[in-house]
């Protein structure tokens, strides 16, 4: 792979290719990506959507939006820093092409924007929740009506692939979706396959899928353009964008760090925790008396957990300009802190979170109820939308179809298609909205 094809301006529907030179410096394309995703309906719903602790109450424990803006700070900050190396080391990319490092801040910034742009409500357990239904619940009917690679796309419906799906499907009058860059698209796809075959390999790239069967051949578009490097002759699979790893690094320096704050400021870990977790990523740069001037547990929490963000940026950039050839060539197959000098420490961090944070109760208990309220909302959808489609809909399927928005494809021929979209459209849900219409269903809201 090289910078020059992996640095596309391209957008959907583009007939000639974008240089960098002929950019307005004002209105960078890249920075364009970035304005259409934060305007867009699809992020706002991100501000009541579960990060850590679903439906919390308190002010200061992070959403999914919060968690986004904060991911593309740091995601800047590495693609910047990055760039710089890059074209100290590819010169060629400035002088003949324009190319700068803001360039690369702006395209990891905008794809670390998105990254969880695709997530259902109520966190992880809410893709969870999804695929289970087609696993093991009334979903699992439908096993027999669809094709191998289909059925997996629910079975493991992946935030991932409905990221790529909302921010490239196209709509009456919005053709191309938000039509972000190549680019930004390569960049925000951590895991460039389809969901078969499940984890080939232990490549990080095939940890999950980035892209459902409805979307492949957009995805191949993309990945041609920028030249990605096929890893199968039978199946959808390419190495990452390079830009993706630092969008996953942000992603992870994030949640492993701010994550272990927000359980810190809950009560649910002692701040004694704090400082003896930390202090070996922040021994280097801590001033010990501005820290003890601090007057307040917030305070002094904060101020590690920026030294921690500082110091894992940078270990982050070492690991990607050390690996740089092999990143390039599709060889380097793990995300860049696994193999960090601090990789023991953030494994601790994980580890004290999952049990102080993630398996608590409060965090438990509305997780069960959340997988209550969306196996409701797809067994009462999903079999309405088909009903309707079959023209055996019930007065009650044409009730519950009246208040659903148009862009679920009730018309379509595929089944995959209209379970699909009943997925997608639950997916774009907040963890309240879920609520609200779980409640209409139960006759709860009357």
């Amino acid at each position: 792979m090289n910078w020059e094809q992996l640095l596309s301006l391209k957008r959907f529907g583009d007939t000639n290719k974008r240089l960098r030179k002929e950019q307005d410096e004002t209105r960078l394309g890249f920075e364009v990506d970035y304005d259409r995703i934060i305007f867009s309906s699809e992020f706002r719903s991100l501000q009541d959507k579960t990060q850590v602790i679903p439906l919390s109450k308190t002010d200061f424990v992070h959403t999914r939006l919060t968690h986004s803006l904060e991911v593309s700070v740091v995601g800047r900050s590495l693609g910047r820093r990055v760039g710089q190396k890059l074209l100290e080391k590819h010169p060629q990319l400035q002088n003949i092409h324009g190319y700068q490092a803001h360039d690369f801040g702006a395209i990891v910034a905008a794809a670390a924007l998105a990254h969880d742009i695709g997530n259902p409500p109520f966190g992880h357990s809410g893709e969870k929740a999804i695929g289970e239904f087609f696993k093991s619940g009334k979903g699992l009917n439908y096993k027999n009506q669809l094709n191998e690679k289909q059925y997996q796309d629910l079975c493991d419906f992946e935030g991932n692939a409905n990221g790529f799906k909302i921010v490239t499907q196209s709509r009456v009058g919005r053709e191309g979706g938000l039509r972000l860059s190549y680019a930004t698209l390569g960049a925000f796809t951590k895991y460039p396959k389809e969901s078969l075959p499940k984890k080939p390999t232990k490549h990080i790239a095939d940890k999950k899928y980035g892209f459902f069967q409805s979307e492949k051949e957009a995805f191949i578009n993309v990945a041609e353009e920028l030249g990605l490097k096929k890893r199968s002759d039978k199946d959808a699979s390419y190495a990452r964008h390079p830009l993706a790893f630092l969008v996953e690094a942000a992603d992870d320096i994030c949640y492993t760090i701010i994550d272990f704050e927000d359980g810190i400021n809950l009560g649910l870990i002692s701040e004694a925790f704090a400082l003896e977790y930390l202090i070996n990523l922040v021994r280097d740069n801590i001033k010990t008396e501005k820290y003890h001037k601090l007057s307040n547990k917030e305070d002094r929490v904060s101020y590690l957990r920026a030294l921690a963000i500082g110091a894992l940026i940078d270990e982050a950039i070492d690991m990607f300009m050390k690996n740089e050839e092999a990143i390039l060539d599709g060889t380097f197959s793990e995300a860049l802190l696994d193999k960090s000098k601090y990789e023991a420490q953030i494994n601790d961090i994980i580890k004290l979170s999952v049990q102080k944070i993630y398996q608590s109760t409060e965090v438990v208990d509305k997780e069960i109820a959340g997988y209550g309220v969306l196996s409701t909302l797809l067994e009462t959808y999903t079999l309405a939308v088909n009903n309707c489609y079959a023209n055996t809909a019930s007065n009650y399927d044409k009730l519950i179809l009246k208040g659903l928005p148009k862009t679920i494809k009730i018309d379509q021929d595929s089944l995959y298609e209209r379970l699909l979209s009943v997925c997608h459209y639950i997916s774009l849900l907040s963890d309240s909205q879920a609520i609200i219409q779980y409640k209409k269903i139960k006759g709860f809201s009357i």
